[in-house]
């Protein structure tokens, strides 16, 4: 029997996007995913849409729970969600993000035929103008997170059970993967869109103040998991291009 995989769905105040995300999910490929919305007591309309796809969730065999409660921030529910998770496999989609129908399978197979610890893929990123850029996912002896991409990231539960997130800062996910590299957690890259990703979250908006914050809160994942000094310079190189570039 395939394994049980837990997808976790981390909202607040999210009407305007959040349906794409869960038709994404209960779209999968996979016939055994159990689906959590961890909602931070949403003030608009959240909980009753998501409430509207039990029914749909529950006809394809999937395990469907929201819960709807003040939280610390987006890493202590996603946190929560990991303390939830029944499944051996877990994986991360923000809500105004959306999974490839065959993101979940890919993963699994993946993970069952390398016998890694975890998996992440490409991710398609949409522009507020319509376009449509690829960012490649790669393993390099240099590391960088121009290489990883976390909605399209998959990872045994029991290892996130190991590196929870510290809830440092806004790069806390990236800094969880270094940590989880660092002692020796088993890495495969699969070369194919995942995920679909729309920027203007909280890691691209145009802001000097935000950029420089998100320059240290980067740089303090490397010194974090013992990279040197002069990756600096990657976290000034990568919040220069957003600035300039979007």
């Amino acid at each position: 029997m395939e394994p049980l995989v837990t997808v976790v769905t981390v909202a607040f105040n999210s009407e305007k996007t959040i349906e794409k995300t869960i038709k994404s999910v209960l779209g999968q490929t996979y016939p055994r995913i159990e689906y959590l919305i961890i909602d931070g007591r949403s003030s608009d309309k959240t909980v009753e849409l998501c409430k509207r796809y039990e029914k749909q969730a529950l006809e394809r065999g999937y395990l469907y729970r929201i819960v709807s409660e003040k939280d610390k921030g987006i890493y202590d529910a996603m946190n929560k969600g990991i303390a939830m998770a029944k499944g051996e496999i877990l994986g991360f989609i923000n809500s105004d993000d959306w999974y490839e129908k065959d993101a979940v399978s890919l993963s699994v197979k993946t993970m069952l035929k390398k016998g890694c610890d975890i998996t992440f893929g490409d991710i398609a990123i949409h522009k507020a103008d319509g376009s449509r850029i690829i960012k490649k996912a790669a393993l390099s002896r240099y590391e960088t997170s121009r290489h990883w991409n976390h909605p399209t990231m998959f990872v045994k539960t029991s290892v996130y059970r190991e590196f929870p997130f510290r809830q440092k800062g806004i790069h806390d996910d990236y800094g969880v993967y270094l940590a989880m590299k660092k002692a020796g957690k088993k890495v495969e890259v699969i070369h194919r869109v995942l995920a679909d990703f729309s920027m203007g979250g909280a890691s691209n908006k145009r802001s000097l103040r935000l950029s420089v914050k998100r320059i240290k809160d980067r740089y303090g994942c490397y010194r974090d998991n013992g990279y040197g000094r002069w990756y600096i310079i990657e976290c000034i190189l990568m919040e220069a291009g957003k600035f300039i570039f979007g």
